[in-house]
C-alpha cells in the first residue's frame, strides 16, 4: 500500500452536530487508519496516518455517504510530518468559529425517533423532546459555535446515565447530539390556562381533549408560538380569525399524515417529496372538491398551506387528537413571533384560551418555511425554519467581493437579511415587519445574533433607498466600512442574477407590488437592463395616480376607479360610480385627487394594476392583507399554460407600456356580461404578453439574451409558466429564484451584491 503519510483534513460546511465525527471515526477505524478528529473553529479537523492508497481512499469516501444532515463546502488536504498516531480517536473541541462552518437548521424527527416515542418499551415513549443527530433542535437553540451543549440552550439540562451514554458513544446515533434528553432529564410540558394555571391530567389527553371541544391553544414549538385550533372546525377557525384581528389570510394547516393530506389536497410526487422533507416546510396545495375542510381556511382561494408534524410534541397532539389543526403563527398583527412563555401569556392571552408551554428556551425565533412545488423545482414563499442557516452557493459568482463580508439589510415588510462572503450566501429566517419598535428591536437582535453565530462583520451594507423604510435606518445604523443605498428593483434583478451565478448584463423582468423607484415614484412593473453596478430602465408599466397613497393600497376599488379615470376620463368616473354604487360620494373625492395631483403618488405597479382588475370584476375590493387582491385574481387563471396567449390589446411607446386598452377592453367585457374567469383569464394572458413583448425589444436593442425573472408576482404560476415558456421558445434563455423567496424576502441577496460591487469600485 505504499509508504505511511499523515494528511490534515479541514471539511467545512454543515458539519457540526450531524454526527460528522462519528462518520469519521467509523470510516477511519474500518480502514485501520490512526489519528484524530475534532471540532475546530473552521469546522471539522481530521488528522490522518496510515499507507498512502488507503489514506487517498479514506479522503475521498469521507466526503461520500454524508450522515443526512450534512453538508460539505469545501475539504482542504495538507500534507504533515508523521505524528505517531497507534490509533483514531474523538478529541475535544478547539478553536473559535470563523463563519466557515454553520449549525444545521431544525429538521423534524427522523423515523427512528418516531417509532421510539410511539413504542410502550422504549424509554422515549411519549416523550416530546426525542432527538438525535439526524433530528430535532439546532439553529433555534444554539447560543454560539463551535455547537457545543454548552452553547446551546440545553446547558442547563444535566444529562441522566443514560442519556450520558449514548452522548459519549461514538457509534451510537445520539452521539455528541447537543439536544439529548428523556423524561428523567430533560425539558417538560405544561399545559395552562390564559391565566397560567395549570390544567390537571396528561398534557397531552387533556390538549387533545380542548382542541377537539373547539377551544385555542397557543403551542410553544421549535423557532416560535403556532396558535392552534381544531380545522376541521368551522367555529373554532373564525373564532381564530376574529380573535386575531385575521378576516382573511389563509391560515396554514398540519395534518395528522400523508393520507390525511391526500384526502383533502392533490399532491404531486413532488409536492410529497417536500411535506415530507427534514425541512418539512409548509407545502402550498390544490384543495380537492370533495375536501370537508372549512372554507373559512383559505377564503376566496382553492390552495391551501399544509404541513406534516415535524416535532414529537406535534406528532403527540395529533395521534388520536385532530386529524387537521389549525396552525398559525402566534403573534399578534405586526408583532414578531412570541417565543417566551411569559411573554406569549402577555402577547396571545386574548387569543388562546390555553397555552402548551415547555422550560427549553427558544434562543432565536424561526417562523415556518412557505413553499410550492413551480416550474418544475421548489418556489420559496418564505425561506425559515429547515432551511436557515444553510448557506447558498452562489455559482460562478466570487460573492460580492472575495472574503470582503457583504451585508443586504432587507426590506420593511417579509425582511430577512444575509451576510456574502467568497461565494456563499447566509440568508436569515424569516423577521417579517420591522415598522414597528417590537419589530425593530426583533431585527437588531437576529442581526446580532447572525453576526455572532457566523463571525462576519460587514465591510459594506447595502438597503432599500426608500426614505421611509425603517430596515434602511436600521441598516444605516450599523457600523461598516461604507452603506449603499440599492434601487428595490435593481436588488431583485441582482439577487436572482447571483443565485443563478450570472455576471455579465441581463434583461431583468421586475413585477412587484411596490418600490421606491429612481425618479421618486413607485415602481412595480420594470424591464431592466444590468448588472450587479447599475441599470437602465427600458420599458415601465404606464404610470397611475394611486388616490390617498397606501389607501388605494389597502382599497383595490380606489385603484380600480383611478384606472377607469386615467384611460377613460369623465366616461371612466361614470362607469366607476355604476360599477360601485355605494362609493358615490367617496368617488368624487377621488376625482378631485386625481385633478389636482395632490397625495395621489404615480405608480407604475404590477400589484396595483391586479389589484384594479380584482376590483372591477368584484373578486376583492378590500386588501385585508399584502397581495390579497392579486392572489385571489390569480386563483381565477388557467390552471396551466395553453401555449398560446389570448390577450387584450395594448400599446407599447417610448419606454411606456400603455393599459388604456386593456381597462376599455375590459369594461367592454363586463357590459357584454361576459364571464369573469374569462376575463381573468384574458387579463393573465395581457400581462404575460406585456412582459414577453418588451423583454423581445429590449432584447432587440440590446443584444442580451438572458433574462432574470423577479417580483412577488412571479409567485403567480400561471403567469410564471407562460412568460418563461414564451421566451424560452423565442430564443432567451431565462433564470428564476428556486433557492431564497421571488418577493421582498429574497431582496437582502441583491443588496448584498450591489454593495459590495460598488465598495469595490470606489472603496470608503
Amino acid at each position: 500500500m505504499g509508504e505511511t503519510v499523515s494528511k490534515r483534513i479541514v471539511i467545512t460546511g454543515t458539519v457540526q452536530g450531524v454526527g460528522f465525527r462519528p462518520h469519521v471515526y467509523k470510516l477511519a477505524r474500518s480502514m485501520g487508519l490512526a489519528g484524530t478528529v475534532r471540532n475546530s473553529g473552521r469546522g471539522v479537523l481530521v488528522e490522518v496516518e496510515g499507507p498512502g492508497e488507503i489514506v487517498r481512499r479514506f479522503i475521498a469516501a469521507v466526503q461520500e455517504n454524508l450522515p443526512c444532515l450534512a453538508a460539505i463546502n469545501a475539504c482542504e488536504v495538507y500534507v504533515q510530518p508523521l505524528r505517531g498516531y497507534r490509533d483514531f480517536t474523538i478529541v475535544p473541541t478547539r478553536g473559535e468559529t470563523t463563519g466557515e462552518s454553520v449549525v444545521p437548521p431544525d429538521t423534524a424527527a427522523c423515523p427512528d425517533c418516531r417509532r421510539e416515542i410511539m413504542d410502550p418499551a422504549d424509554r422515549h415513549y411519549w416523550y416530546p423532546f426525542t432527538n438525535c443527530t439526524c433530528c430535532g433542535p439546532r439553529f433555534t437553540i444554539i447560543q454560539s459555535l463551535p455547537y457545543d451543549r454548552a452553547r446551546t440552550a440545553m446547558a442547563g439540562f444535566a444529562m441522566c446515565e443514560r442519556c450520558s451514554a449514548e452522548y459519549k458513544d461514538p457509534v451510537d446515533r445520539r452521539f455528541h447530539a447537543q439536544p439529548v434528553a428523556c423524561p428523567e432529564c430533560g425539558p417538560r410540558v405544561s399545559l395552562v390556562d390564559r391565566c397560567g394555571k395549570a390544567v390537571p391530567g396528561d398534557w397531552v389527553a387533556q390538549a387533545r381533549r380542548l382542541l377537539a371541544g373547539g377551544k385555542i391553544i397557543a403551542v410553544k414549538g421549535l423557532g416560535g408560538f403556532h396558535l392552534a385550533c381544531n380545522g376541521e372546525d368551522p367555529v373554532a377557525v373564525m373564532n381564530l380569525r376574529r380573535r386575531k384581528g385575521r378576516p382573511a389570510r389563509p391560515l396554514a394547516v398540519m395534518c395528522r399524515d400523508i393520507a390525511m393530506v391526500r384526502r383533502h389536497c392533490r399532491v404531486s410526487p413532488a409536492e410529497e417529496a417536500l411535506l415530507r422533507s427534514s425541512a418539512a416546510p409548509i407545502v402550498v396545495l390544490e384543495r380537492k372538491p370533495s375536501s370537508t375542510l372549512p372554507r373559512e381556511l383559505a377564503p376566496g382561494i382553492n390552495s391551501i398551506g399544509v404541513m406534516l408534524p415535524y416535532t414529537p410534541l406535534h406528532i403527540l397532539l395529533q395521534e388520536k387528537g385532530p386529524g387537521v389543526l389549525v396552525m398559525t403563527s402566534g403573534n399578534r398583527s405586526g408583532l414578531p413571533l412570541a417565543r417566551d412563555n411569559r411573554e406569549a401569556l402577555q402577547q396571545l392571552g386574548e387569543v388562546a384560551d390555553y397555552f402548551l408551554l415547555h422550560n427549553r428556551d427558544i434562543l432565536h425565533r424561526c417562523d415556518d418555511s412557505v413553499v410550492r412545488a413551480a416550474g418544475g423545482g421548489t418556489q420559496f414563499i418564505r425561506r425559515s425554519r429547515g432551511y436557515v442557516p444553510q448557506s447558498i452557493a452562489l455559482p460562478g459568482v466570487n460573492g460580492a467581493a472575495g472574503e470582503m463580508v457583504c451585508f443586504g439589510a432587507g426590506g420593511d415588510m417579509k425582511n430577512t437579511f444575509c451576510l456574502v462572503k467568497a461565494g456563499r450566501a447566509y440568508l436569515s429566517q424569516h423577521v417579517g415587519e420591522v415598522d414597528t419598535l417590537e419589530g425593530a428591536d426583533n431585527y437588531r437582535e437576529c442581526v446580532e445574533n447572525f453576526r455572532r453565530l457566523l463571525r462576519m462583520e460587514p465591510v459594506v451594507v447595502g438597503y432599500d433607498l426608500h426614505p421611509g423604510y425603517h430596515s434602511a435606518k436600521l441598516a444605516r445604523s450599523l457600523i461598516a466600512g461604507r452603506h449603499v443605498g440599492v434601487q428595490h428593483h435593481h436588488a431583485h434583478m441582482a439577487a436572482c442574477m447571483a443565485e443563478n451565478g450570472l455576471e455579465e448584463r441581463v434583461i431583468g423582468a421586475v413585477l412587484d407590488g411596490t418600490g421606491y423607484g429612481s425618479d421618486g415614484n413607485i415602481w412595480g412593473f420594470e424591464i431592466l437592463l444590468g448588472d450587479y453596478l447599475g441599470f437602465t430602465r427600458e420599458w415601465h408599466l404606464e404610470y397611475v395616480p394611486l388616490p390617498g397613497g397606501e389607501r388605494a393600497v389597502r382599497n383595490p376599488w380606489v385603484t380600480a376607479v383611478a384606472y377607469l379615470v386615467k384611460a377613460l376620463g369623465e366616461e371612466g368616473l361614470a362607469i366607476a360610480k355604476k360599477i360601485f354604487p355605494d362609493k358615490q360620494k367617496e368617488i368624487s373625492i377621488i376625482q378631485k385627487i386625481m385633478q389636482k395631483g395632490i397625495n395621489a403618488p404615480p405608480a407604475s405597479s404590477c400589484g396595483r394594476f391586479f389589484d384594479a382588475v380584482a376590483a372591477l370584476l368584484g373578486v376583492c375590493l378590500v386588501n385585508t392583507y399584502d397581495g390579497q387582491a392579486a392572489i385571489e385574481l390569480g386563483e381565477m387563471a388557467p390552471a396551466r399554460f395553453r401555449g398560446t396567449l389570448e390577450p387584450y390589446p395594448f400599446n407599447l411607446r417610448n419606454g411606456v407600456i400603455e393599459v388604456g386598452l386593456v381597462i376599455k377592453a375590459i369594461v367592454s367585457d363586463l357590459d357584454n356580461k361576459i364571464n369573469a374567469e374569462k376575463i381573468a383569464g384574458r387579463f393573465h394572458d395581457t400581462v404575460a404578453a406585456m412582459v414577453v413583448k418588451a423583454v423581445d425589444e429590449a432584447g432587440a436593442g440590446s443584444g442580451l439574451d438572458q433574462v432574470v425573472l423577479s417580483g412577488g408576482c412571479w409567485y403567480n404560476r400561471y403567469m410564471l409558466e407562460a412568460v418563461s415558456n414564451i421566451l424560452v421558445e423565442k430564443g432567451f434563455r431565462v433564470y428564476r429564484h428556486r433557492q431564497i423567496p421571488t418577493g421582498d424576502g429574497g431582496i437582502c441577496l441583491g443588496q448584498a451584491m450591489v454593495a459590495g460591487r460598488q465598495y469595490c469600485l470606489q472603496p470608503g
